[in-house]
């Protein structure tokens, strides 16, 4: 049966070709292709909330992703199965689209979590800036297979799935007169905005910035709430059982807060869990209760006659955004923000910063250390590099290697470049 919600102009690819041929549909053929990629395997080995290494139990990237995808396709059933509509058996939001944007959404995210994005930002300040949205767009355009660096040629649908920020970096400095710290695309990136928005011109009140990024596909809408679902949910698991987050914690936080924990409020409950040992099958409950406070509203849009995609947007009651919002701020605070963290931080930063200042010497400004030409990266890497001219490519480059890093290739790397007693053999296996 034929899916009247997505049209020709949603399934055709960037390079035209047709998957007339296949016996997937093209959202399957979408998945399918981040799922057997080397990129998507290497979120196994970067951090979530914890670096990689640290317990056995927590949440990584990948897992991460793996979690968002579930709760992703479950919002496309719950919504496919309200009577009210206004979805029905032949016109619905495709779950394996939906699963397709959430395994991708954190592609382009450096080793070390957020520490890492931010210094690959700061480190590219003159060239253009770092953004983990960014990186995914680059990723699966550009570089997702390395062999020939063409990227997976996705579908219109598909990539627009995973935009969730539509501005470009130089827009939103000409806008505050100072580089962007995240929430923009590359500049070079614009034609590929483009090609999604299928040669629309954005309107006015659509300005670069907060305004521009809040207009997403259903899609995107889906992926972003079941993001956040799962942040503020299954991070909150990981805390806990790490030990970082306890009930005193809890308690002092929301005093400083001015959080008064009523019986029967959600931090309130959330303790309950915690000295009941059960916060798994709280966090479970949540997760069901998050999907089901979903709903979907008409709109009407520059690209709402050109797409279904953009004819709905997504409706989170908002008692229950608010708990969503409560508990990442106190995940945020409590954890992210502790000396603990901070301290492997600042070892991430200093290891990205040392690994970038070396490469930099070597392929960008001298071409030599101490007037040798080492050879650090692959040949095929360096050769990459070495057969581009400008500078700004260059950089952009050694980014992409560095992003694509591991924590524990970045590590191992760092060790076998900075420390003399590191190194065998064995060790040159990132």
């Amino acid at each position: 049966m034929q899916n009247a919600f997505y049209n020709a102009w949603d399934r055709e690819r960037i390079s035209g070709r047709s998957d007339e041929n296949d016996f997937r549909s093209s959202f399957q053929i979408d998945r399918d292709r981040v799922l057997h990629t080397p990129t998507f395997r290497r979120l196994q080995n970067k951090t979530q909330v914890f670096w990689s290494g640290e317990y056995d139990f927590y949440r990584t990237r990948l897992t991460h992703s793996l979690e968002v995808a579930q709760i992703g396709r479950s919002i496309c059933h719950w919504l496919q199965s309200r009577a009210s509509g206004p979805l029905r058996a032949d016109y619905f939001i495709d779950p394996d689209l939906v699963e397709a944007a959430c395994l991708s959404h954190d592609l382009g995210h450096p080793p070390f979590g957020h520490a890492g994005e931010k210094t690959l930002n700061f480190l590219m300040q003159d060239h253009g800036g770092f953004e983990g949205n960014a990186q995914t767009l680059r990723i699966l355009t550009e570089r997702i297979f390395s062999a020939k660096r063409t990227g997976m040629d996705p579908s219109r649908a598909f990539l627009d799935s995973i935009l969730k920020y539509k501005s470009l970096w130089s827009e939103l400095k000409t806008l505050t007169g100072k580089n962007p710290k995240n929430h923009f695309l590359y500049d070079d990136q614009h034609a590929i905005l483009d090609w999604a928005m299928g040669g629309h011109d954005f309107p006015i009140e659509l300005s670069p910035g907060k305004a521009r990024d809040s207009f997403k596909s259903i899609e995107c809408q889906i992926m972003d709430w079941a993001d956040d679902t799962a942040y503020s949910l299954n991070d909150i698991s990981d805390c806990v059982r790490a030990g970082f987050l306890t009930t005193d914690k809890i308690h002092q936080w929301a005093e400083k807060n001015g959080i008064h924990c009523e019986a029967g409020g959600s931090l309130e409950k959330l303790m309950e869990a915690i000295r009941g040992g059960k916060v798994d099958p709280f966090i479970g409950k949540r997760i069901g209760r998050y999907i089901q406070s979903t709903s979907l509203r008409e709109c009407v849009n520059f690209l709402s006659h050109q797409s279904m995609r953009y004819r709905y947007e997504l409706i989170v009651d908002e008692d229950v955004r608010r708990e969503s919002e409560l508990f990442k701020k106190l995940a945020f605070e409590v954890v992210f923000l502790s000396p603990q963290l901070k301290q492997l931080e600042h070892k991430g930063n200093h290891m990205l910063h040392q690994l970038w200042d070396l490469l930099e010497k070597r392929y960008i400004s001298a071409g030599q250390i101490d007037g040798q030409n080492f050879q650090i990266l692959s040949n095929d890497t360096a050769g990459e590099i070495d057969q581009t001219s400008d500078s700004s490519a260059k950089a952009r480059l050694i980014c992409d290697f560095l992003a694509g890093m591991t924590d524990g290739y970045a590590s191992r790397m760092y060790k076998r470049l900075f420390l003399p007693d590191f190194g065998s053999i064995h060790d040159l296996i990132g």
